[in-house]
């Protein structure tokens, strides 16, 4: 299995290799042959953690039609065994969570206890999915003769998922296709697939051979996924630029594709004077997800948008919360903040903040690499807090997609929405405030999927979350994300 090796007493001697899961088995691959093979490395440590066999066309091909010669026997399976086999996977999950949440640290930098919990989570979202598995139905009309609608599975889908939360998000993933009737091919960040190959060897013996598939690779794969003629319905988890390739490659193979995106953002905060400072820049802090995934996040308040009355104060507070993270080896439970997911990652943070400064931005806390020697060769950034940013800068605007938090200013709530809704993206926000009335008029103004009003972070797993804009289309969670991966057929008798 692929937890016993990479997590066993020999891993530090031989870097494994793995192929994809494919048919009920995880593939064999001949370790002699260089061919094309993917490095997965931990990034706190530089350590080669495992070698993957790029499953490319042929690996997507054959996950394909192992899911169409078991689709027609998985959606004739009444919905509440579906569910029943979903909730079984989550327990299987619960079992060996300790063994996930240490790959996923080991995986992508992110701390354990992040992990341990991100582990409770994909279990408790199987189980919010197989427990809405009766509300797949459909409507009858009344009009003369008999009229109704059914839902109806795709068939195979593709579920593309990014490297920040492995185990949460393939549970996440699965949970709604599968208990929709779905066949399933997880295709995992190539930069941390070791969890979600380790969660579809759990399945194994629990649902049928085809049913779910993990197919490892990186955009050779992603694309032979996107263009097959047999995959219609797709989601994608990532940047709103790997989004644009992929409809262009779905267009270019000739096939209508429907598709779910939840992309990037630039989310705002907004701070209103009349607020409790110590709330607020705990809450700044926490929006940030310095302490989870290093400010890796799509939906982590980056834009602090603050009355300029109250800026110096909570600034002060932030900087010294910030100052207090603990950094260190991904694998400590004592660790609140590991290392990013890439050196590459690291750096392009680095000069994003480097080119805010010199035009004019005021770095405050972090901006550089921890001095700690014990972290010297992981991809580590302190958590970094920068005011003074002029609105359309590239640290107002664009997204870091790490620990950079960026402060701007206002004196009207006018300059306040403004500010918000500034640039290309509109995933999350977040309005703090005791005026109840101007909280909703800056919820009804800003252009984002999923607002909080006195509350950061904070997801609810029945509520719809996607993004306006840039940052995606379609919803994840709940009813909404099942329903999604059903097809509305209408049924019409004509009475005589």
């Amino acid at each position: 299995m692929v937890m016993d090796r990479i997590l066993g007493g020999d891993a530090a001697a031989t870097t494994p290799m793995f192929g994809s899961f494919i048919d009920g088995r995880l593939i064999d691959v001949d370790d002699r042959r260089p061919g094309d093979r993917l490095e997965v490395v931990d990034p706190a440590t530089s350590r080669p953690l495992a070698w993957i066999a790029e499953a490319g066309e042929a690996g997507i091909a054959r996950a394909v039609a192992a899911g169409q010669r078991a689709f027609p026997a998985w959606r004739a399976t009444p919905a509440r065994e579906r569910a029943a086999l979903v909730m079984e996977l989550g327990r299987r999950i619960e079992a060996h969570a300790d063994d996930l949440a240490l790959l996923d640290a080991l995986d992508t930098g992110n701390p354990i206890t992040a992990m341990r919990a991100d582990v409770t989570k994909g279990v408790r979202l199987l189980g919010d999915a197989a427990g809405m598995a009766l509300a797949i139905r459909g409507e009858v009309f009344p009009l003369p003769g008999l009229h109704y609608t059914q839902r109806e599975p795709w068939g195979v889908v593709g579920r593309m998922i990014t490297f920040n939360h492995p185990t949460m998000f393939t549970c996440a993933r699965l949970g709604a296709a599968l208990v929709a009737g779905n066949c399933v091919i997880i295709k995992p960040s190539e930069l941390a697939p070791l969890a979600s190959l380790a969660i579809g060897e759990l399945t194994a013996g629990l649902f049928p051979d085809g049913v779910v598939a993990v197919a490892v690779g990186g955009p050779t794969t992603g694309s032979a996924l996107v263009t097959h003629p047999d995959v219609a319905r797709l989601s994608f988890t990532g940047s709103t630029a790997t989004a644009l390739r992929i409809q262009a490659a779905a267009a270019a193979s000739g096939r209508i594709k429907t598709f779910t995106f939840e992309l990037g953002g630039k989310n705002p905060i907004v701070i209103c004077p009349d607020v409790e400072v110590d709330e607020v820049a705990a809450a700044i802090v926490r929006g940030m997800n310095y302490t989870r995934v290093q400010g890796q996040s799509c939906g982590s308040t980056s834009r602090l948008v603050i009355h300029e009355s109250i800026v110096a104060a909570v600034l002060e507070q932030v900087v010294e919360l910030v100052g207090r993270i603990r950094i260190g080896s991904p694998t400590d439970p004592e660790t609140e903040m590991g290392a990013m997911i890439s050196e590459a990652a690291r750096a392009r943070c680095l000069e994003i903040i480097a080119r805010g400064v010199a035009g004019g931005a005021r770095l405050r806390a972090g901006g550089r690499a921890p001095v700690a020697p014990e972290l010297a060769t992981g991809a580590y950034l302190e958590p970094t807090v920068l005011d003074r940013v002029a609105p359309g800068s590239e640290l107002a605007d664009a997204e870091v997609f790490g620990p950079v938090l960026a402060a701007l200013t206002w004196r009207t709530d006018a300059e306040a929405m403004a500010l918000a809704n500034e640039g290309p993206y509109g995933l999350t926000a977040s309005v703090w405030t005791r005026d109840i009335d101007r909280a909703f008029r800056m919820a009804d103004a800003i252009e984002a999927g999923y607002i909080w009003i006195n509350d950061v972070e904070t997801r609810f797993p029945a509520v719809p979350f996607g993004g306006w804009k840039d940052s995606g289309v379609g919803v994840e969670h709940g009813l909404d994300e099942i329903l999604s991966f059903t097809r509305v057929k209408a049924v019409n008798l004509r009475v005589c």
